[in-house]
């Protein structure tokens, strides 16, 4: 379906992420309707995708939209917008699965999409283990979602022309998020690094695989990418798009620790009852003193953290410098994001578009 477009690039933001919005609520009644074909008990699985993915800053449909322009692809070819669709339904089939992984309770104010399945349960009466049944349909929910995703982006591919080339990009982003997800559990359990660079090199390489990669970079070269973009052109997305992921994952792991619950949506200082093992603790066990280094990795990972335990570890965390050092990390990769992007060959429309949204990811505080 065509898109309007306006002349200012934050007018065309807003309209692209209507448009998306709109033929992800098609998509997903399409598959609703084919759940029901088999059962109307399996509505809520498409139920909750859509719900989960009604919301969002639709920051990967956008670069993937920019991304195509600035390769030449016309904004308002059908097979970019079912691409960025496709990439919303990825970001939502992650999402469930980390909330499995994570025990995460909620999700962006709401139930989280296991807690949602076990409330289900309860409410049903049903028998046996309504947790067990909650998480285990969200797995199912979470596979559903990525295959529809997959799905969609192969047709997408199709329809420009360069499928081949986009879904070998496309695979590797699935990749690298599963990998790089295991990583970040496998981070929680194994004894911490001793030597302070050993854990921030670990830490950086699950924030890249985990987050970053799937979170800008390969949103930016997948629209170009599927438009035909050279070589140059991509080598250049990645200069712009990964400094910029970076600091998007920074930014993110602070809001975990500090961030205001009524914003993020998520309780304060959940990554700490998760035990996350993110540069922002690297750098606290570099700074504390022996004996607050091994009070806060006595406490990290405890899912029965007291409010006041969780001021306790934010007030290690701060008066360390390590929060400092972080937001000093975000500002240098933003610096080189909006370096890297002056330099970027691509039309004026675009690249007003690429700094607008970045400006916005850059200042985010949810």
């Amino acid at each position: 379906m065509p898109v309007p477009l306006q002349s200012q690039s934050t007018s065309s933001d807003a309209v692209f992420v209507e448009a998306v919005g709109r033929r992800l609520a098609e998509v997903l009644d399409v598959h609703l309707q084919r759940a029901e074909t088999i059962s109307a008990s399996a509505r809520p699985m498409v139920e909750s995708i859509a719900r989960l993915s009604a919301s969002g800053k639709r920051m990967r449909a956008l670069l993937c939209w920019w991304g195509w322009q600035g390769a030449g692809g016309e904004p308002d070819h059908p097979g970019i917008l079912d691409a960025a669709v496709a990439l919303e339904l990825f970001q939502a089939a992650a999402l469930i699965h980390d909330d499995v992984v994570d025990r995460s309770d909620t999700r962006r104010g709401a139930p989280s999409v296991h807690r949602s399945f076990e409330s289900l349960h309860r409410r049903s009466g049903w028998r046996q283990d309504p947790a067990h049944f909650g998480v285990a349909a969200a797995i199912l929910t979470g596979d559903l979602c990525l295959a529809l995703s997959e799905e969609l982006f192969a047709e997408a591919a199709e329809s420009v022309g360069t499928g081949p080339a986009a879904r070998e990009r496309f695979n590797t982003m699935r990749f690298e998020v599963m990998v790089g997800q295991y990583l970040d559990v496998l981070d929680e359990v194994e004894i911490p690094a001793q030597d302070p660079q050993v854990a921030l090199d670990r830490a950086r390489t699950v924030l890249r695989f985990k987050s970053a990669h799937y979170s800008t970079v390969h949103p930016l070269a997948l629209g170009g990418i599927l438009a035909g973009a050279e070589p140059t052109l991509l080598s250049a997305y990645d200069a712009f798009s990964l400094p910029l992921g970076e600091a998007f994952q920074l930014q993110d792991d602070l809001l975990g620790v500090f961030g205001d619950p009524e914003v993020t949506g998520k309780p304060a200082g959940d990554d700490l009852r998760e035990g996350k093992r993110t540069e922002l603790v690297a750098h606290a066990m570099d700074l504390l003193s022996p004996d607050e280094g091994a009070e806060l990795d006595a406490r990290l990972g405890d899912p029965q953290l007291s409010a006041d335990q969780v001021a306790r570890l934010q007030e290690l965390l701060e008066h360390s410098g390590a929060r400092a050092r972080v937001e000093a990390e975000v500002s240098d990769l933003g610096g080189q994001a909006v370096a890297a992007l002056s330099e970027l060959q691509v039309p004026a429309t675009v690249h007003e578009g690429l700094s607008d949204l970045a400006q916005r990811i850059l200042s985010r505080r949810h």
